[in-house]
């Protein structure tokens, strides 16, 4: 069984990977950097590295194919890449906003739909977005980031809504703040004012005490990939120690 895992260079994405790896799974691990991918897929055992830009979205279709050409069809999207830029509303640039939308949604939409034709034809399949709690609660200085992430987030239920009658589940992991180098390259990183809170941007602190490590994330998508959530879809399953208070 292959599994296409989009952003597996580091963090999460990396995670994930080893994860389904472990599963027995054949992983191909996309990418825009090249030597960063090339290290973390060299942990992985039988993944192979991918290196693409995913806001390039019009050789979407030409990156499955050859992934399935090489690797077998892809029974497995896991769409981890993400971008953020942060900072207010108002002083968020349209460049910055356009390249949050580029990654975190335009290309989870071309890779799911390049994927999930030939799970249709098949009549199986599973596509699992990692979105962010961001995308169901209002962050202030993460305006275009939430957005973004909102939108991957209900386009992947309408999706899973259309492929549920050829067996295909499609379902969202929606962590809160990761120890991750994205996290990490955040302008004034603090994890213990993450985990306290901050009321001044009304933001509620972590009721778990604790960042999520990039593994907690990968196994919330290891059990929606598995056979264990087989009657899983359209769900949303969110990752942040209670953060969200949902």
């Amino acid at each position: 069984m292959t599994a296409l895992v989009t952003g597996a260079a580091q963090g999460i994405g990396a995670a994930v990977a080893r994860v389904l790896a472990e599963d027995g799974f054949l992983v191909a691990g996309v990418d825009r950097d090249a030597r960063r991918l090339a290290t973390a897929l060299g942990e992985v055992p039988g993944a192979v590295a991918y290196p693409f830009d995913l806001a390039d979205t019009a050789n979407i279709p030409g990156l499955v194919q050859r992934v399935e050409a090489e690797r077998g069809p892809v029974s497995v999207l896991v769409n981890v890449a993400g971008v953020l830029h942060t900072g207010a509303a108002t002083e968020l640039d349209v460049a910055g906003w356009q390249a949050m939308f580029a990654v975190n949604t335009t290309a989870v939409y071309a890779l799911s739909i390049a994927v999930a034709r030939g799970m249709r034809e098949r009549g199986d399949g599973v596509i699992t977005t990692v979105s962010s709690n961001a995308g169901g609660v209002p962050r202030a200085g993460m305006a275009g980031y939430a957005a973004s992430k909102a939108a991957a987030t209900m386009f992947t239920k309408s999706l899973g809504l259309e492929l549920a009658e050829y067996g295909i589940r499609c379902n969202i992991v929606a962590p809160g703040s990761t120890d991750t180098p994205m996290l990490r390259a955040m302008p004034g990183h603090d994890p213990a004012r993450l985990i306290a809170g901050d009321g001044a941007t009304f933001k509620p602190g972590i009721p778990l005490g604790k960042l999520a490590a990039a593994r907690d994330v990968a196994e919330a998508v290891r059990f929606l990939v598995s056979p264990g959530a087989g009657h899983i879809t359209m769900q949303e399953l969110y990752v942040d120690g209670g953060a969200s208070l949902r």
